[in-house]
């Protein structure tokens, strides 16, 4: 039996069937790569408009008790405790090597945590939640609820008129909203560099609501290969590339998600080893890259030094539309991460001059109120 046809269908499949997309096994699900206008049109309709994301085969998750805060602290390396009900973070499950399992974002509601996970992490996340938290909390999936991504400079015009308290919504903040009569989970998050929101909407009115905003003309579906070069330009990790069980936090560039608390604390697995590399330096670190020339440097492309030493590996890589040229993300030895270090990047057989550089590649324009 075919990957296509074991795979999972969200509540908005045949919405993007009818639309014209291009479906494609993604994480467990068939979901749509691209539309009939391409991923470069996708991507600047998107950096100048509003572009619609389906994004319901990530796992949200409710985690209630006593004091669910503290308890998923044991588990990852995030300030929950800090954040004031309404606010979210980003973190991430590590191991006790200090590997990062996988990313997520949490929110903090008024008497729980509402949590956003990777879809092809889900099940080992929630199945880890669930052992981690026994008997100090309750770890509920919806999985009635679709969740849907709003995204660029003219989302929050759109979705203000359906709910005028969006516009007052700094980046990352939670309101429970009514949006055209339905109750809904609403975030001032995304992941694309841009302003935006992601929307927690019962199945049931999922594709009804999500046929009005497409109705909008600020408005387009957009597929995961916009996403993906999306994230790219905006310097964002996608787990399972730029991230993974052998990946630190801090050799990722992610000491920011640690607070000066958890750090010095610790109480979570991998701490002893997370703090010895603030303290000493990773052995690699994540880097962007831009690469002379115009072709792209694909996942896995080896990276070397002048003398041709191969020191390391891209792990996302592609061309940027709003840049018109190519740009990836890698992982060097930390020697060779300063801005303005040549490099090279070996590419069938020959080596291609490359520079490290700073991200962002593209501006990020979040909402901070």
């Amino acid at each position: 039996m075919s990957e296509a046809s074991t795979a999972k269908k969200t509540i908005l499949h045949d919405l993007h069937v009818e639309l014209g997309a291009k479906m494609v096994p993604f994480a467990g699900y068939d979901m749509p790569v691209q539309y009939p206008t391409g991923i470069l049109k996708e991507h600047l309709f998107t950096r100048d408009s509003a572009g619609l994301f389906d994004v319901s085969h990530m796992g949200q998750v409710v985690i209630s008790g006593d004091d669910p805060a503290s308890a998923i602290e044991e588990l990852i390396p995030g300030d929950i405790q800090a954040l004031a009900p309404g606010e979210m973070r980003y973190s991430f499950l590590t191991n006790n090597e200090g590997g990062i399992l996988d990313d997520l974002i949490v929110t903090r509601r008024e008497k729980d945590l509402f949590v956003v996970v990777n879809a092809a992490c889900k099940e080992q996340d929630i199945a880890l939640l669930e052992k981690g938290l026994a008997g100090k909390a309750e770890v509920r999936e919806l999985a009635d609820r679709a969740l849907v991504a709003l995204q660029g400079p003219k989302a929050t015009a759109v979705l203000a008129r359906y709910a005028d308290v969006v516009t007052k919504m700094p980046f990352m903040t939670f309101r429970e909203v009514s949006l055209d009569g339905v109750p809904c989970f609403v975030t001032r998050s995304g992941y694309t560099g841009e302003d935006g929101y992601e929307i927690s909407i019962p199945n049931e009115h999922a594709v009804a609501f999500c046929r009005k905003l497409l109705a909008e003309d600020e408005v387009a579906p957009i597929g995961l290969g916009a996403r993906d070069s999306l994230r790219l330009e905006a310097g964002l990790c996608l787990y399972g590339h730029d991230l993974n069980e052998q990946t630190t936090p801090i050799s990722a560039g992610l000491l920011w998600a640690i607070s000066k608390r958890r750090r010095e604390e610790g109480g979570f697995p991998g701490a002893a080893v997370i703090k010895a590399e603030i303290t000493n330096k990773p052995t690699m670190k994540r880097v962007g890259i831009v690469p002379e020339g115009r072709a792209p440097a694909r996942e896995h492309t080896e990276i070397a030094d002048e003398d041709g030493n191969v020191i390391g590996e891209v792990t996302s890589g592609g061309y940027s539309p709003c840049l018109e040229a190519p740009i990836a993300m890698g992982y060097v030895p930390f020697a060779f991460s300063a801005v303005g270090t040549k490099i090279n990047l070996l590419v069938r057989g020959k080596a291609r001059a490359a520079t490290i550089v700073k991200m962002p590649f593209v501006e990020q324009r979040y909402y901070r109120g």
